[in-house]
């Protein structure tokens, strides 16, 4: 007796691997219709289907252009300068704003977070202040970085890092916080100390939390480095949307925001691969 054939594919979620696996077998009509793939499509066909209808109909006046008339200003934006930039010195303007806000964020706000879990008077010191500043969105901070930084990047960076820090903090803090008391009973009974603790259970538990952490702060800081362009900036995507609005072109200001989400999509992915390849032990859940 024969069993069918089977293909594996996995996708990352928020805690743990999704292991998918999916059987070959004989054609049918309604298996086909629940795939995903097929699923996929009908999303995106309704989606660009909807889009063009809005145009079509006008429903929004000439505030939304075509897919098509996108997709060909994406294509003029690359094969012409603004502001003395081409498209890709714009997406590399916004990438290392990016690269250098985050960065700091992560690098003081994880840490941050890890000691005062594990440190009830650094804890104690700290989260008072971290309760007062965590509700305050970003965009409240734009008036501030002007003043204190003027309109250069210091004050672009300094948003960022506001927007980042609080993700990257409160999820370090919750990851380790949460970790099941058992885990640690298991290493003191084979003889471990407290340093075994945090660094055989303490930081492997908390990673996937920890990186889920990066996750929403990297989306927080394309959001943040948006509006850090459109209120002062001679260069980045954030200024070409801008640019658009001003000249009353919708091409040029979606064409920005198709750029913008795709390399937010692709810097996200590089989070993904470096979670998988620090964290091998995630437990994985199949999905038939």
């Amino acid at each position: 007796m024969t069993t069918p054939a089977t293909t594996t594919a996995t996708s990352s979620i928020a805690n743990e691997i999704q292991k998918q696996v999916s059987e070959k077998r004989p054609f049918s009509l309604s298996r086909f219709l629940k795939d995903r793939r097929f699923l996929y499509c009908v999303s995106l066909t309704a989606f660009f289907g909807i889009w063009k209808y809005i145009d079509y109909t006008q429903v929004l006046g000439n505030g939304i252009a075509a897919p098509d008339a996108v997709v060909a200003q994406i294509w003029k934006l690359a094969n012409k300068t603004i502001a003395g930039k081409s498209l890709w010195g714009h997406i590399w303007a916004s990438t290392y704003r990016i690269i250098i806000g985050f960065s700091i964020a992560a690098v003081i706000a994880v840490p941050l977070g890890v000691i005062m879990a594990l440190n009830r008077y650094v804890n104690a010191i700290v989260k008072p202040v971290f309760d007062l500043i965590k509700p305050m969105p970003p965009f409240a901070w734009i008036s501030c970085a002007i003043l204190w930084f003027g309109i250069d990047e210091p004050s672009k960076i300094f948003i960022i890092v506001v927007g980042t820090f609080v993700p990257c903090l409160l999820n370090a803090y919750m990851g380790i916080r949460l970790i099941e008391p058992q885990l640690y009973d298991v290493i003191r009974m084979l003889g471990g100390n407290r340093k075994d603790e945090i660094l055989q259970v303490g930081f492997p538990a908390a990673f996937p939390a920890i990186f889920a952490g990066l996750q929403i702060s990297l989306s927080c800081a394309w959001t943040c480095v948006l509006s850090a362009e459109l209120v002062s900036a001679r260069s980045g995507l954030g200024f070409i949307i801008i640019q658009g609005m001003q000249l009353s072109r919708p091409a040029m200001v979606l064409a920005g925001m198709v750029v913008l989400a795709f390399v937010a999509w692709a810097t996200t992915l590089l989070i993904t691969g470096l979670e998988k390849k620090l964290c091998p032990w995630k437990r994985e859940a199949v999905q038939m």
